[in-house]
């Protein structure tokens, strides 16, 4: 216990303190935009970042991933608020909170392994997409002064790395801050600024329970936000803890983050926070800054709320061109450029389920929706290709007496090929059907085998099955009809 804990907290205090800085940066313009999107106050979405954050660090099942508010979650809140309120968007929160911690001990978090690399790479691809696309507006019509600021910039994060010493301790994200900072103050540039962004707090969270009736009618009308924002935030939080997985090689407990949302989630919206979740773009800040422990997310937490609580004044200075640089950098870090290069390599399937996954996504702002869509995309890929592989064999045995060797899978798709590999026309007067070497998966398969004894058996033949495996047997026995005579006049009636 102690020596996990010594692990996770103190193996790298050094990198976590310095990239937990750098992501409290990043993080306070971005929780104001978000929380603008939902139509609330700044100040609900930078107390969600801090609070999520914090806790997070200790009962989440990732150390080095951030979570805060998302832009994600935004989208999901604006018409709750536009509709109640700020008060029955705190007790979504809540609520949203609840039903992730319902989904982590209902173990909802091993469902990742249904979503293939493909739909994590096209995630990966359109979230940088996105990240570039929402610097936009910060590029759009300004003074050649922003261009400049932001090519010094990335400049300093590309070539700070290569000063001798310094350069590797030093994260280059929170030297371009500190340095596009000081070069705005003294030369006084007329730029837009985090304080531009809107007002930041100047006082600590407080324990705030929701002014809303307790009661059916406000379950009825929260309940819809909060599952959406549960399912959002956890499929963009299992995503991300994926992809901070193959950064760092390490392995992480979806189930416990799923809990660990959920307690977060709770905790903001008790302190006047909103719901939020993993950030794919601030967790590659993190990473790339070298934090890898859960001290940089309790930093990056802590910080934020010192930051905008008390050094308001100079944290107002920040330039946005600084941090435009920075999340630039996130989205060319983030963009999986080697899925561009195997587009020539890799199967048509794969290919179609990465474009549609990022097209979707990047479309609708949907990520929930990107991802649904290509894990089903690869699932009817993959029950079509898995289909094509069964191959029915006919041996005669003597006149009049065959045996066919089904080899390969029987299920929905490969039910009507399975079928089709018989005939019926030939005058046979005993017929085996050897499924040693097949399996039956579904009810659907089921109905095929049956389809084929009857029909033999009404043409006058003997049929045998051999060889049937147990879990095959075990569903036959259960669902088919052929040696069951008082249904099968039902299943012929229903064909």
């Amino acid at each position: 216990m102690m020596q996990t804990m010594k692990q996770e907290w103190f193996s790298n205090v050094r990198g976590d303190l310095l990239s937990g800085t750098v992501v409290a940066l990043a993080l306070i313009p971005e929780a104001i935009a978000f929380s603008i999107i939902a139509g609330v106050d700044p100040k609900v979405g930078l107390y969600a970042s801090f609070c999520i954050a914090v806790i997070i660090a200790f009962v989440g099942g990732r150390p080095g991933m951030i979570s805060a508010a998302t832009g994600a979650m935004s989208l999901l809140m604006v018409t709750l608020v536009k509709d109640h309120g700020l008060q029955y968007l705190l007790a979504a929160t809540l609520l949203t909170g609840v039903i992730q911690i319902l989904a982590g001990y209902l173990r909802l978090g091993d469902l990742m392994r249904f979503v293939s690399r493909a739909v994590v790479t096209g995630f990966v691809n359109a979230l940088a997409i996105l990240i570039f696309m929402a610097q936009l507006p910060e590029l759009t019509d300004v003074t050649w002064h922003v261009y400049a600021m932001t090519a010094a910039g990335l400049g300093i994060i590309y070539l700070f790395p290569y000063v001798p010493k310094v350069g590797s301790w030093l994260p280059s994200p929170l030297v371009c801050i500190i340095a596009m900072t000081a070069v705005a103050m003294i030369w006084n540039i007329d730029i837009r600024t985090v304080a531009d962004m809107g007002e930041l707090p100047d006082t600590l969270p407080v324990f705030l329970w929701p002014d809303v009736p307790l009661n059916l009618e406000t379950l009825w009308i929260i309940l819809p936000y909060s599952c959406a924002l549960a399912a959002v935030g956890l499929l963009e939080s299992m995503m991300t803890a994926t992809i901070v997985d193959d950064l760092t090689d390490t392995d992480s407990d979806r189930n416990r983050e799923c809990k660990g949302q959920g307690v977060a989630n709770i905790g903001a919206g008790l302190l006047g926070g909103m719901a939020g979740c993993a950030m794919i773009g601030q967790s590659m800040i993190n990473v790339k800054s070298g934090g890898r422990g859960r001290l940089s997310t309790f930093v990056a937490g802590f910080f934020l709320l010192i930051m905008v609580v008390f050094l308001d004044e100079w944290i107002g200075q920040i330039p946005m061109a600084a941090l435009v640089a920075v999340m630039i950098m996130v989205s060319i870090g983030t963009f999986s450029w080697e899925s561009v290069i195997n587009l020539k390599k890799h199967p048509l399937s794969t290919n179609v389920v990465m474009l549609a996954t990022v097209a979707v996504v990047v479309a609708t702002h949907n990520l929930a929706l990107g991802v649904f869509v290509g894990v089903l995309l690869a699932a009817l890929f993959f029950a079509n290709k898995i289909g094509r592989y069964m191959v029915v064999r006919r041996e005669e045995n003597a006149p009049g007496q065959v045996t066919y060797r089904i080899i390969g899978q029987v299920f929905f798709a490969s039910s009507d090929e399975f079928v089709n590999a018989f005939d019926f026309r030939e005058v046979l007067s005993r017929v085996t059907i050897d499924l040693s070497q097949a399996h039956f998966w579904d009810i659907t398969a089921v109905s095929a085998l049956d389809k084929v004894v009857i029909k033999f058996r009404r043409e006058g033949a003997d049929v045998e099955l051999i060889g049937m495996n147990e879990a095959s047997a075990t569903l036959v026995d259960r669902f088919g009809v052929h040696d069951k005579p008082e249904e099968i006049e039902k299943f012929l009636g229903g064909h």
